[in-house]
């Protein structure tokens, strides 16, 4: 029979990144949409003009209210209550969840849009095709253009490719010797950890065809996460014994260490000079509550960094939407009493995460009307 189920929208393409994201969180939980191509006139006549920008993912309720973003679609669903919370109940697990989904969102980003676009030439005719199915032929040449010069920004180089690619295949071996234990993250259950990672490795790293190659022959125990994270509801079909919950006591399952110990040594000190530099940044211009983050609603920076990645030096980006991604794991430690801001600092200590809170410095990122903005509340 029909569902009888209200019907959620969701504006994207099969090739996107934070799509992916969305769309795996819609699957595992059973909530029943439909999604529509960035080339549907209802998309560009009436979404786009109402959310001041061409992003995607955008989801629409049925009773007609538009959220843009993955945190406030996930975020709008986990208040309304779903068969499997994404943040887990456990701060320590809870931070951990949140630094994973930035590792995933952003981190992967370098590793996702390099094995995309500096092997464009093998797989141009599987790109061409998936641009073009979401937005037409022309437009498709320009987004892929615009998309591909995207890497400088992103600290992808010459100096830097081999060093990605190194990263990556340590990723691919950390992952597949976890889940020969688990099938998610943190334990018998999809978390916030899982949707932040299936981003990029769904989207560009286990579908596009020279790293979904990769992955398949190198890693079948990752891939296999990729297909149970796109399918509906829990697809653990092998994993006869395993818990069915998150780890239990708010611990860090040991297989989930390495992980935790590649993840640190990816992200910093990139993380810590963004976040610097927006500190200071703040204390310099002194924003006003409420003031768009940047001059143009399209803008994502607001600057670039020199930094490091695994010893080489980049110049990379500076988006304040970091601050808007991580802060919730800040504000998770500070709403501790001291022992348990004790215990989970030291944890993220041990494993090298503890930077990757942000301080509170008296100004947030918000997001109001679709976009990021500096809060003072």
């Amino acid at each position: 029979m029909p569902s009888t189920s209200p019907i959620y929208t969701l504006y994207g393409v099969p090739h996107s990144l934070y799509t992916a994201k969305v769309r795996c969180y819609l699957r595992n939980q059973g909530i029943p949409y439909r999604e529509r191509p960035t080339a549907d006139p209802n998309f560009v006549g009436r979404i786009v003009p109402l959310i001041g920008r061409a992003i995607i993912p955008v989801l629409e309720t049925p009773d007609g209210q538009v959220i843009q973003d993955t945190v406030d679609i996930i975020d709008y669903f986990e208040r309304r209550g779903v068969p499997y919370p994404a943040y887990p109940s456990t701060p320590l697990q809870r931070v951990l969840a949140v630094i994973l989904e930035y590792y995933g969102g952003q981190g992967l980003l370098r590793h996702a849009m390099h094995y995309r676009w500096s092997y464009l030439e093998q797989q141009r005719e599987f790109l061409e095709h998936a641009f073009a199915s979401g937005s037409g032929a022309v437009l498709a040449q320009q987004v892929m253009a615009r998309m591909q010069s995207y890497l400088p920004r992103l600290g992808v180089t010459e100096a830097s490719i081999p060093l990605i690619e190194a990263s990556y295949l340590r990723l691919l071996d950390i992952l597949e010797a976890h889940f020969e234990c688990m099938p998610y993250l943190l334990g018998g259950r999809p978390s916030l950890a899982d949707y932040g990672m299936i981003g990029s490795l769904f989207a560009h790293l286990g579908r596009d065809p020279i790293p979904a190659q990769l992955m398949k022959l190198r890693s079948p125990r990752v891939f296999r996460w990729v297909e149970r994270m796109t399918a509906p509801d829990l697809d653990v079909v092998e994993y006869l014994d395993g818990p069915e919950g998150l780890w239990p006591d708010d611990q860090i399952p040991p297989t989930l260490e390495p992980l935790l110990q590649h993840v640190a040594a990816e992200l910093f000190p990139e993380l810590g000079d963004k976040l610097a530099f927006l500190d200071a940044w703040t204390v310099r211009e002194q924003p006003a509550d409420g003031a768009p983050v940047t001059d143009k609603p399209h803008r994502r920076q607001i600057a670039s960094v020199q930094t490091e990645f695994r010893g080489v030096p980049i110049e990379t980006g500076v988006e304040p939407y970091l601050r808007y991604v991580l802060q919730r794991a800040s504000d998770t430690v500070q709403a501790l009493p001291e022992p348990e801001q004790v215990r989970v600092m030291a944890e993220l200590e041990r494993v090298g995460l503890a930077g990757a809170l942000p301080a509170n410095t008296g100004v947030r990122v918000a997001r109001r009307h679709h976009i990021e903005v500096w809060s003072r509340v």
